[in-house]
């Protein structure tokens, strides 16, 4: 098979996991996938236990909706914790389990789909397919609920009410009566086409070849949705209940604050862009606990100037880091008092990791003494 790939891949992909975790500069780096989001009140008191024991007492919120720990001392232990909780239901597709999808899952103003049982079924059925744990550790599946919220993520591969997507492109199927098994059609047929690439829309007219073995059309789309601004507060629930969408500073938590989640919900979501909401609530429990997480280091309100600033991990954690953009980022903060009108985004070098999607303004550390 010739090599399609265009990236020219330097080397094999080496996205960290829970079992394969990356040395960062801070120590041991573990990526815990969370499909959908989804993490129980058992799972989050678990994982901040862990973070204070076993690691640096900092667990990150990710661009896929995962949780990863930072300077984790002990692997071994770190991983047997996980699978005794569960977050390791097939350790050799444990890197591959990135699913995203609206975190109202449904229940808000423009929900036309309830994503969750997808998510369960694909997930379970992705750990089923061995040839499925070669995929990258990059490929990112996607459920929209109608929000148009997931698809503006440009996800390898997404369903929602509307359809099917590759890479961002509608795709005209003649069924979509299995969602989770056209999705997982459409990977296999990704890594018949890939050579050494990560992601779908690396791939020389990957999303025709990937079309044509799944017997559907690419289409134009002139009504793709917009990026999501960051955003936090009270939700309405199309059923009389609300949501509490509540933001970390800089996507950063200690131990303590993930306990804090854990003793607020049975359960959370945490989106893809750095925040975690809590679903079912009636007003006065959201108000109440809204209090509780502000109390916590959460900012529960759209206007606060933490909603809308990211931040790379920055220095002392990645040693490509030209200095401490977390730092910076957290003094510029303490400046304003309110969100900014454009979300903002701190970059340590010319990578720009963690830039997020649409309209942003980027800040870079300056270069350190010696360096250009």
């Amino acid at each position: 098979m010739p090599n399609v790939n265009r990236a020219g891949r330097p080397r094999a992909d080496a996205c960290p996991g829970a079992l394969q975790t990356h040395d960062a500069a801070d120590g041991p780096l573990a990526r815990v996938r969370t499909p959908g989001g989804a993490v129980s009140a058992a799972r989050l008191g678990m994982l901040g236990a862990a973070a204070r024991d076993l690691g640096r007492d900092v667990i990150e919120l990710t661009s896929r909706g995962n949780l990863q720990l930072r300077g984790v001392h002990d692997p071994v232990r770190l991983a047997a914790r996980l699978a005794d909780a569960g977050l390791l239901p097939s350790p050799s597709h444990e890197r591959v389990r990135n699913i995203v999808a609206s975190p109202l899952g449904g229940r808000g103003p423009h929900g036309a789909l309830a994503t969750d049982p997808l998510v369960t079924a694909l997930d379970r059925a992705l750990c089923g397919i061995p040839r499925l744990a070669g995929l990258p550790g990059r490929f990112l599946f996607g459920f929209d609920d109608g929000t148009g919220d997931v698809t503006a993520l440009d996800a390898d591969v997404t369903f929602g009410p509307t359809g099917f997507r590759l890479a961002g492109t509608r795709l005209d199927l003649a069924s979509d009566d299995d969602p989770a098994g056209t999705m997982l059609a459409a990977a296999e047929a990704f890594l018949d086409v890939r050579g050494d690439a990560w992601r779908l829309a690396e791939v020389p007219d990957g999303v025709r070849l990937v079309a044509g073995r799944l017997g559907g059309t690419p289409r134009d789309d002139l009504a793709r949705p917009a990026p999501v601004a960051p955003s936090a507060g009270v939700i309405e629930q199309r059923d009389g209940m609300v949501a509490l969408e509540v933001v970390p500073p800089l996507g950063r938590l200690s131990g303590r604050q993930v306990e804090a989640l854990a003793e607020a919900a049975g359960e959370v979501r945490v989106t893809p862009w750095r925040s975690v909401v809590l679903r079912d609530l009636d007003p006065d429990e959201a108000r109440a606990t809204a209090a509780r997480l502000a109390a916590a280091g959460f900012a529960n309100d759209a206007a606060s100037p933490w909603v809308g600033v990211t931040a790379c991990t920055g220095s002392p954690g990645c040693a490509k880091s030209r200095g401490d953009v977390k730092g910076e980022a957290s003094r510029w903060v303490a400046g304003l008092d309110r969100a900014p009108d454009t979300p903002v985004h701190w970059a340590g070098c010319e990578r720009r990791c963690g830039t997020p999607r649409g309209p942003v303004v980027l800040m870079m550390a300056a270069p350190r003494e010696g360096q250009q």
